[in-house]
């Protein structure tokens, strides 16, 4: 089964995202390829608009067999956040495949498993800074994820004065997991197996409906 993908997201670097879905998405046995697509947010309507509108703008530039679409929980819980999307895409483009994307906190969460990714994404790989990471049990916790992943790039980068000023961890962060080559700690997190489930729903009815 070949599959191609669109991600709508709440902004541009939930980019991140795209590597996590097209892994997942390996995962599966029946896929043979796989063509991701990331719904640039420039080109849509803002995030706090209507997401029905969004999500229908999105597939118009963006076709596919699948739709994911990100929303940070913001404090709800995640059924609220689930049925919100899916009540969206269905008003706006009936019958349409969509998993909701939906990380307890922030997107960048799902960034904090892997030090060795984050050392490489800030461009010194055999740094021996000590991280402030979060344990894998604890990820869930932290109120604010990307202020976690910022700090523990600038300290992962070992940069010094001007340097360090001139230092984006806004940009290095979108390169965590491109670095990432192991997602299978996502699986010990609440919110990623319920994405879990919601893909295996997923490619279960594509598989009925386009083949294998």
């Amino acid at each position: 089964m070949n599959i191609r993908f669109t991600l709508v997201a709440e902004g541009s670097t939930d980019k991140a995202l795209v590597p996590i879905l097209r892994s997942a998405v390996r995962c599966d046995p029946r896929i043979r390829e796989i063509t991701p697509q990331f719904a640039d947010p420039g080109k849509l309507s803002p995030p706090r608009s209507e997401l029905a509108k969004r999500t229908r703008k999105a597939l118009d530039l963006y076709p596919a067999d699948l739709l994911f679409v990100h929303r940070d929980s913001d404090g709800l819980p995640l059924e609220t956040r689930r049925n919100e999307i899916l009540e969206a895409v269905e008003s706006s483009v009936r019958a349409q495949t969509t998993v909701p994307v939906v990380p307890v906190r922030m997107t960048e969460a799902w960034l904090l498993i892997d030090e060795a990714a984050i050392r490489s994404a800030a461009g010194n790989p055999r740094g021996t800074t000590i991280l402030d990471l979060p344990r894998l049990g604890a990820i869930e916790d932290k109120a604010n994820p990307k202020n976690v992943l910022y700090t523990a790039l600038r300290q992962a980068c070992e940069l010094k004065g001007r340097r360090l000023a001139r230092f984006s961890p806004q940009d290095a962060a979108g390169l965590v997991a491109e670095r990432i080559s192991d997602f299978r700690p996502l699986q010990y997190l609440s919110a990623f197996k319920e994405f879990q489930g919601e893909l295996k729903r997923a490619l279960d009815l594509l598989a009925r409906t386009i083949g294998t």
